[in-house]
């Protein structure tokens, strides 16, 4: 078996000069402060972007999202504009002299206009449906903006819904009137107040009545629809916001040409319901109000619509509607956009940037465990890398001259940093978290790559622990990733800090892009189709296997942990392998029949597994490849997370496992998070996050013992 070593190196050097010696903490998890869209000035002198942070209150612990500045030319100190309140979506004037954000009011966005010379932001808006995304038109008249529009509201709103009339697609509830209903409640009257008193409940919250596809969101059974329209603001004047889009469509992806249209990518005018319809097309609507229509995908999604400086050319993915694929990108003239060119490069790519001159396109993109920026040179049809392969890169914004973005490495999960267009000449323009980090002992991950059966190579990292010390043995923790399709490297920053703290605890940790991770092409992201066990458990326990051969591991003492596809795989293995002390599950799924019908996610059942539960080879397969199947045959120490409202995979998936582990009277503890979603590790109560890793560690140590009762 192939095998490469390589050795991570990071640009960051003074930093590493100075690594301290204090261990990394669970607590420290409420120091990280995050990046959120940044925005540059017209000038290219400034950029404004939102930080949130996490500030203890009482015993909780709280996230607040402001607004900074910062210098450009990183000459001096970032200056916080904004306080109290969560501030997010800055957008500048076209003057500079003011700054468009969004801010709650009456529990719902707003947008308020921040005055740079001085003085108190300013509420601008008090829309009935709340206000998002602002942005400012070329000439600073009129700004633009979104608003999420319920099915209830739409249907009675004359300006979004002309005639309030009824939707033309099929309705999912048959034989209902989809008409409004405006008879008085009354349980002893006619069928309409009859029909009103019953919608009253529902809206009461006494009754929840389903009848969509798509009946969960991430945290709650929700069953009803909502429109993401667009409204104009004339700016100083006492206008209303005008509705510019109508209907019971949605639209995305809104932004000014230069003379004051707009395109936007918007839903197909079809007689399907919105949740059986997911192709889109590419449209403009011209300053009089009217549409055109520039690209129709009736079986295609558009994506990351970005229109050129001079306004003559648009660049935009596109991928079809269904199945795992990885979305071409595109650019096409604006005036012929049916002329479109592709150009290849088989990575997902996202944050598509114009360069000024036009002449190229710039990117970000997960590859090889990192998130590089790319730039694609439109006449030599040519892709190329142009920041460092150990870094991950979350926000971008290309300007004449230079390159503004967000960073994770490992010396700071989030930091501002400029560079010339070439990637070159990196400058830091932040210090959100390398002032605390810098005394921390931290823990660097060297990168290996070996072969698999299917000739593929997979990229795994080993991370000693912070203590090491040569002819010592440890225990390992194998980390594993969820998805599948996600992908970990040294660019990941939601992981930065679980890993550094079991490493400060005397672990190694491992962790590998297996068969079916995103980052490595098309090829890659489909090797685990139809088998999500077997293929995926040979790469990641190939990496701990080779990690083991280094000779520093206490076998008696392997670990493994994953959430969501990683709480699957975790269960597979345990099934199907003796070698752990303990494992852990989080969030995970369990039997994939039963998932299709709990979970938001459940499309990924026919993309992975090429059917339904009800179709005999389909129902086989999902048999087969559920953890479920082989429960009897786990006697590993078990301990099995899942938030209450976690919608996405299903909370009744982590109770069918434990339950049937108890009556099997084997060693399992099961933890639910009271109203925690999917998101919990990543953005939930934070709280919640400190107590599931605790109890993680705390579980673990029952089983290896490296601390002393």
């Amino acid at each position: 078996m192939r095998l490469i070593r390589i050795i991570c190196l990071f640009l960051y050097l003074p930093v590493i000069a100075q690594n301290g010696n204090e261990p990394m903490r669970v607590t420290d998890l409420t120091k990280i402060r995050s990046i959120g869209s940044i925005a540059v000035s017209p000038d290219g002198k400034q950029v404004v972007y939102v930080v949130t942070a996490i500030e203890p209150k009482g015993e909780e612990f709280n996230y607040i999202n402001q607004l900074w500045l910062s210098d450009l030319s990183g000459k001096s100190q970032p200056i916080q504009l904004t306080s109290k309140e969560n501030a997010g979506q800055p957008a500048w004037s076209p003057d500079g002299k003011q700054i468009a954000f969004i801010r709650n009011a009456d529990n719902k966005p707003q947008i308020f206009l921040l005055p740079l010379q001085g003085g108190e932001a300013k509420q601008l808006t008090t829309h009935k449906y709340g206000a998002s995304n602002p942005q400012f038109s070329a000439d600073g008249k009129k700004i633009l903006f979104s608003s999420g529009v319920g099915y209830n509201d739409l249907l009675n709103d004359s300006a979004l819904n002309p005639g309030k009339q009824p939707p033309t697609w099929t309705s999912e509830r048959p034989g209902y009137p989809e008409t409004a209903n405006t008879a008085k409640p009354d349980p002893n009257g006619s069928l309409e107040q009859i029909r009103a008193y019953l919608d009253k409940n529902a809206a009461d919250q006494k009754a929840t009545v389903i009848h969509r596809l798509n009946f969960q969101d991430e945290a709650n059974v929700n069953p009803a629809l909502s429109f993401n329209h667009y409204y104009q603001l004339e700016l100083n004047t006492d206008a209303k916001p005008q509705a510019l889009t109508r209907g019971f469509f949605r639209y995305g992806n809104a932004q000014y040409l230069p003379n004051g249209d707009m395109l936007m990518i918007t839903q197909i005018d079809s007689t399907q319901h919105p949740d059986r319809s997911r192709g889109n097309q590419i449209r403009r609507l011209s300053a009089d109000g009217k549409w055109t229509t520039l690209l129709n995908g009736a079986e295609t999604q558009y994506s990351n619509l970005r229109v050129s400086p001079s306004g003559k050319s648009i660049a935009f993915l596109r991928a079809p509607e269904e199945g795992l694929q990885i979305a071409e990108l595109c650019i096409a003239p604006i005036d012929n956009p049916t002329q479109f060119k592709t150009y290849p490069f088989d990575r997902s790519k996202n944050n598509l940037r114009w360069s000024s001159d036009e002449k190229s396109v710039y990117f970000t993109a997960q590859s090889n465990g990192v998130a590089p920026i790319y730039r694609l040179d439109i006449n030599a049809q040519k892709i190329v890398p142009i920041t460092g392969n150990n870094n991950g890169i979350s926000q971008l914004e290309v300007l004449p001259k230079q390159l503004v973005y967000v960073q994770t490495n490992i010396e700071s999960p989030f930091e501002l940093y400029r560079s010339e267009l070439t990637g070159e000449k990196p400058q830091q323009l932040t210090e959100l978290n390398t002032t605390w980090i810098v005394s921390k002992k931290i823990s660097r991950p060297e990168k290996q790559i070996f072969y698999n059966e299917l000739n593929q190579p997979v990229e795994y990292w080993v991370m000693k622990p912070t203590n090491y010390e040569a002819r010592k043995k440890y225990p390992v923790l194998l980390e594993i990733h969820g998805g599948p399709s996600s992908m970990w490297g040294p660019g990941e920053a939601s992981m930065w800090h679980e890993y550094q703290y079991f490493c400060s605890q005397g672990y190694g940790v491992v962790y590998c892009n297996p068969r079916g991770s995103g980052g490595y092409g098309l090829d890659f992201l489909k090797s685990n189709v139809n088998d999500w066990g077997t293929g995926p458990t040979r790469d990641v326990l190939k990496a701990l296997d080779l990690t083991v051969a280094e000779g520093w591991t206490d076998t008696t003492k392997l670990l493994v942990t994953g959430g969501s596809y990683a709480g699957y795989l975790v269960a597979w293995i345990i099934s199907h392998d003796k070698r752990f002390a303990a494992a852990c599950s989080q969030r995970g799924v369990y039997d994939l029949a039963t998932f299709f019908g709990e979970g938001n996610a459940w499309r990924l059942v026919p993309n992975y597994f090429g059917g339904y539960p009800w179709q005999e080879p389909t129902r086989n397969i999902l048999q087969r490849e559920s953890p479920l199947t082989y429960v009897e045959n786990i006697t590993t120490p078990y301990i099995i997370f899942h938030g209450d409202n976690d919608r996405r995979t299903g909370f009744v998936q982590s109770e069918m496992i434990y339950r049937s582990l108890k009556v099997l009277d084997r060693p399992v503890e099961y933890v639910r998070h009271p109203n925690a979603t999917h998101e919990i590790t990543r953005s939930g109560v934070n709280r919640q996050r400190i107590d599931q890793m605790l109890r993680t560690y705390e579980f673990f140590e029952r089983w290896i013992q490296t601390k002393s009762k």
